[in-house]
């Protein structure tokens, strides 16, 4: 029996991939090895079968958690919803949203007396946090929009004392019949917009939607170890569907603020770790921060500048870490500025002083020297 593949191989996608990158990936590959497009042709229709089955666990969170964390043995094979005996049986379900997308019908269901329920579109929110919030975590509020009941029309729409007549274009199913190439689809009735009714005398409050945007205020978890472009999806809270349909959801995007000590790398932190010449020359104990206070490093005689010092687990812990990255504290040595008379005389004097000594004191200088007359020779 042949070994089965990996589903984020077989989507062309990283294991960390969105949401959003993993539907765009089986969307390609769906329109790619369609059996349609691919009549008669075997290894279209395994590759379509693989990807369909792969978006069908990777869209679902429950199965995509079990499937990361024991593999093609932690998913169920009876919550597949798979292949009938025709071999395209679900398809509904998961190819169907992908050419949705494609044809403007993304998420639509059948309603009642024929109407065309669908859901919701998503909404997006960005939201700056520090880096010491992301990397503890913590709980906000946000606010976000909102869509109520209209309490004049009570939803329908309609100016009070009138009501919606059914659409002439599409006698009422929200829906027309157009061909695209070897497709047959159902296209968004133009006149309705998918709701079967048409309203000749609006609501004034609402224009005819039934509804009041407002805004309402949401509570978010920030997760510890979150990380600059990471999503939070907050299921529900987008914006609410058409003609009964389900409401979207609300993807919040986390921007890390610039700190104006520690650069972060993934799960781990840098920071410059500015020292005096004399510090430099004759080494000692040198106080460097941390997100959790301070800590020190023994630094030898003679560092130089670019010397890189590295303090583990005084990182951050990632969100799917099992332990905090390092810190790497990067040395630069500064040299004294606005100096008097007498600074600069003692200067001369060491500078003479470390000349009699030889090379001994600036084997680098001395390399480079020999270097320079090599390659000038």
């Amino acid at each position: 029996m042949a070994t089965k593949r990996d589903f984020y191989e077989i989507l062309g996608v990283p294991k960390n991939a969105s949401d959003e990158d993993i539907k765009k990936s089986y969307r390609k590959l769906a329109m790619k090895y369609h059996p349609d497009r691919n009549q008669g042709d075997e290894t279209a229709e395994v590759k379509f079968k693989e990807a369909k089955e792969a978006y069908e666990m990777l869209s679902d969170a429950e199965k995509r958690a079990a499937y990361d964390q024991y593999g093609h043995a932690g998913v169920d094979p009876n919550m597949r919803g798979g292949a009938g005996a025709g071999g395209f049986g679900g398809f509904g379900e998961s190819f169907g949203d992908i050419f949705g997308d494609i044809f403007g019908q993304a998420r639509r269901q059948q309603g009642g007396g024929g109407r065309q329920v669908f859901r919701g579109n998503d909404l997006s929110y960005a939201m700056d946090i520090t880096l010491e919030e992301a990397a503890a975590g913590k709980k906000t509020e946000i606010r976000i929009p909102s869509y109520d009941e209209c309490d004049t029309c009570h939803g329908s729409g309609a100016k009070p004392g009138t009501s919606a007549k059914t659409c002439g274009t599409c006698q009422g199913q929200g829906v027309v019949q157009m061909r695209q190439g070897f497709f047959s689809v159902q296209q968004t009735c133009p006149h309705c917009r998918g709701s079967g009714k048409i309203i000749s005398d609006p609501c004034s409050p609402c224009h005819g939607q039934g509804k009041i945007k407002r805004q309402k205020t949401l509570e978010i978890s920030i997760p510890a170890g979150i990380d600059d472009g990471m999503r939070i999806r907050s299921t529900g809270n987008g914006e609410p569907g058409t003609n009964g349909g389900p409401p979207g959801d609300l993807y919040i995007e986390i921007r890390l603020q610039k700190h104006e000590v520690f650069q972060r790398d993934g799960d781990d932190l840098h920071c410059a770790v500015p020292i005096s010449f004399t510090t430099a020359a004759l080494g000692g104990e040198v106080s460097v921060p941390t997100l959790n206070g301070e800590a020190a490093i023994d630094l030898p005689e003679g560092t130089q500048t670019g010397k890189q010092f590295r303090l583990r687990g005084k990182g951050i812990k990632g969100v799917r870490a099992s332990f905090p990255g390092d810190l790497y504290c990067h040395i630069t040595v500064e040299t004294p500025v606005k100096l008097t008379e007498h600074q600069r005389k003692l200067l001369k004097e060491l500078d003479e002083s470390l000349k009699k000594g030889g090379a001994k004191h600036s084997p680098t200088e001395a390399g480079w020297a020999d270097k320079l007359k090599n390659l000038f020779s």
